[in-house]
Parts: structure tokens; C-alpha cells; sequence
């Protein structure tokens, strides 16, 4: 690469595109990287403020941006992703399904601390959809040592920094608790919202089993749900302290193992999960059925994830575990449950 000036680039190649910015109106490259200067070009260049140019002069142990930005794609790049055109010496990547975005955070730092080089992404750990951009890259620098490079390779191993794992096609049983709801004393409005919930990830809902506060009835009621083969059962309702609130000990006697009964987040502390076998039972607190965003809007996307989640999992969501309640609320663009 060499530096010369624009009117004497007549038959040189570019060595990086050309971009035009029209406020409100464009910002594109007018000429490409590796286009060939003429002198109907010399005019256009001036008028986007070009009077200088650096043209393609092959140096052994540099890599263009362009190269640099390819290696970056590979070590990456997962399944489910589309990556676009190099532009600018920037490629992005966009999600070709709907899934969760898994980052390895520990490879995105090692790379990003490795200097002129950027790997930026939205937090992991939370859904996309077709088409959603999840990743962009570049190096800083028009050229770059080939051999950092390399260790930005052997930094990465063979695992991608991201990958996305698609949603689940899955079917739930709801077993709606609460002595008043039993009886008739008032009118469900927990369940309804749950079903709304799993609908948004194409969850089928197999039916739901309303049971008073006895403990052996639910937890016969979660029975019954894994026996009809559901791969996910969400119990609502009787998760306090109270003495009629017994939902916590169902579950436990439904369940091969707990995982949780309590999380560091606002709402839904008195979440619990558990597994019988590899189906996931919840207990949904009452704020599930009021608050816009909880606990439930974190966990369920990586169920249907098919994410078999572990004590260590709720334990980092204590900071950003409080919601705002917003007035207009952007989540999942926000910090709710993003942890540390």
C-alpha cells in the first residue's frame, strides 16, 4: 500500500472502498476496493473530499482489511448465521432462524483485548429471530500484521465466539393452583398469560389442570402432565412463604432434581425450576400474571432452547436482575437480565 494523490491514481488499484455521506439521504461506497482508477473518476474522488489515495502496494506479512475481516467471519461464525458482504472492511452476521444467541464471552474478550481489532454483539443468552443482526467485525487499521492474525486463530480453537440454537418444536402442561381459582371464587387470569408466553415460542399447550392448595393434588397434577409425554410443565401460582402456598414442595415431589427456589431478580425472586428427568417443571410467582417482563421472559427462551440450566445460570443475574417497569417498555433492548 502506498499513499499518492488523486489526480496522478489514473490505472492504480484501490486498496479500500470510497465512501460518499449525504446526510439523510446516503452513506455507501461510490468505489469499490480493488477498483481500477480512471480518469473520469479523478473529478468524483476530489468531490467526496479525496485528494489523496492509498492504493494497493503488496506487502509480505500484511493482510488487507478486507483479508483480516474473513479471518474474523471463520472464528466467528456458527451454524444458523448468514454473514454479508465485506464492506468497508466490516463483515456482520444475521441470524438465518429464530433461536438463542449463545456468545463465548471469555474468546470475545480475548479477542477484542488483542488491540485494533473489533468483534461487537448484543448480550447472549437471549432471542433472535430471521434476520436479526447478531455480530459485526473489523480491524481498525487499513492493513494488519498477518501473524496477529494467526493468533487471533489459535486464540478461538475450533468453537465459534457465537452460535445460535434454534427453538424447540415442544408441548406444555399448565397445572393452575390456588383454592380460589378451584372453587370458583374468582376468575383465572394467571393461565391465560402463560399460554400467551408460550405461544410466542410455538409452544403447544396441552391443556391445563386446575388444583386447590392441596400438595399431593398438583403435585399428582405435574405427574399427570410428564405421563401425557409434555416437555415442559409450568405450574402457577402458590410460590410465597404463606401456609397455603405448597406449590414449592409439589414440584419437589414431582421432580428428580432442583435446581432453584429463588433468583435474584425483580419480579420473580420466588421462581423456582426443577427437572423430572430432562422436562423442566417451573413454579411461576404471582407477578408473572401482572408484571410485563419477569423472571419467565429470561428462562423460557432457553428451554425452548433446549438449555438444561444449572444452579450457576440465576446466580449472575443479579446485576441487571431489576426490572424498571419502564412505561414504554423495549426489552428485550434493554438492561433487564442481562447479568454480569
Amino acid at each position: 500500500m502506498k499513499l499518492i494523490k488523486t489526480e496522478e491514481a489514473e490505472g492504480c488499484v484501490l486498496c479500500h472502498d470510497i465512501t460518499q455521506i449525504i446526510p439523510g439521504v446516503t452513506k455507501d461506497a461510490v468505489f469499490r476496493k480493488g477498483h481500477v482508477v480512471t480518469k473520469e473518476d479523478i473529478p468524483v474522488l476530489l468531490s467526496v473530499g479525496k485528494e489523496n489515495l492509498y492504493v494497493w502496494e503488496k506487502q509480505e506479512g500484511m493482510l488487507h482489511e478486507n483479508d483480516a475481516a474473513e479471518i474474523l467471519r471463520q472464528v466467528c461464525q456458527g451454524n444458523y448465521m448468514e454473514p454479508s458482504e465485506v464492506k468497508e472492511g466490516k463483515i456482520e452476521l444475521t441470524a438465518s432462524c429464530d433461536g438463542l444467541l449463545k456468545v463465548d464471552n471469555a474468546k470475545l474478550n480475548r479477542i477484542n483485548g488483542m488491540g485494533q481489532i473489533v468483534v461487537a454483539s448484543p448480550h447472549g443468552n437471549f432471542p433472535v429471530r430471521k434476520g436479526d443482526k447478531i455480530a459485526g467485525m473489523r480491524v481498525v487499521p487499513l492493513v494488519i500484521e498477518e501473524e496477529k492474525m494467526e493468533q487471533v486463530r489459535q486464540a478461538c480453537g475450533e468453537e465459534p465466539v457465537f452460535q445460535i440454537l434454534p427453538f424447540h418444536k415442544m408441548k406444555a402442561g399448565i397445572v393452575t393452583t390456588g383454592s380460589e381459582v378451584y372453587y370458583g371464587r374468582i376468575q383465572d387470569k394467571f393461565t391465560p398469560v402463560v399460554i400467551e408466553k408460550l405461544e410466542e415460542y410455538g409452544i403447544e399447550v396441552l391443556g391445563n389442570t386446575v388444583c386447590n392448595d392441596d400438595s399431593d393434588m398438583v403435585t399428582e397434577a405435574v405427574r399427570g402432565w410428564l405421563g401425557q409425554e409434555a416437555d415442559l410443565v409450568v405450574c402457577t401460582g402458590g410460590m410465597s412463604v404463606d401456609p397455603d402456598d405448597r406449590t414449592p414442595l409439589s414440584i419437589r415431589n414431582a421432580a428428580d432434581e432442583v435446581i432453584t427456589y429463588g433468583a435474584p431478580v425483580l419480579p420473580g425472586a420466588m421462581f423456582m425450576l426443577a427437572y423430572a428427568g430432562d422436562v423442566p417443571v417451573m413454579g411461576l410467582p404471582g407477578c408473572v400474571m401482572y408484571a410485563k417482563r419477569t423472571i419467565f421472559d429470561l428462562v423460557l427462551p432457553r428451554v425452548v432452547a433446549g438449555e438444561r440450566l444449572k444452579e450457576e445460570d440465576f446466580s449472575v443475574l443479579g446485576q441487571g436482575g431489576l426490572c424498571l417497569s419502564c412505561p414504554q417498555c423495549t426489552f428485550p433492548n434493554c438492561g433487564f437480565g442481562k447479568g454480569v
